[in-house]
């Protein structure tokens, strides 16, 4: 059996940091329009816990499609070991059983 690599990452430190960056500055902007906002407290809490939300909400979809990733990559190179194993078990000058 082939010793495989570990794969390498997808994304460089530069977008990771970029997409860090987007996010904080997003949610910081948005926290300070809401807190700024004419009406009742009542109105502008609503708002924030509904930012609350939509930002869990957003970080439970990225692991569930990063889990969901993961597991077809397992399942992915169990079938290339598998595929592996048997074209070095093949040989196609072997006389077939019974003749």
């Amino acid at each position: 059996m082939s010793s495989a690599k570990p794969p390498a990452p997808r994304t460089t430190t530069a977008f990771l940091v970029q997409a860090a960056l987007s996010f904080g500055i997003s949610v910081i902007s948005v926290t300070y329009a809401i807190a700024h906002l004419p009406g009742s407290a009542w109105i502008r809490g609503f708002l924030l816990l509904g930012l609350l939300y939509v930002i869990t909400s957003t970080f439970t979809l990225a692991k569930c499609v990063r889990d969901q990733q993961e597991a077809s990559a397992v399942v992915s190179r169990v079938d290339q070991v598998r595929l592996e194993r048997y074209l070095s078990e093949h040989d196609p000058y072997k006389e077939p059983i019974g003749h």
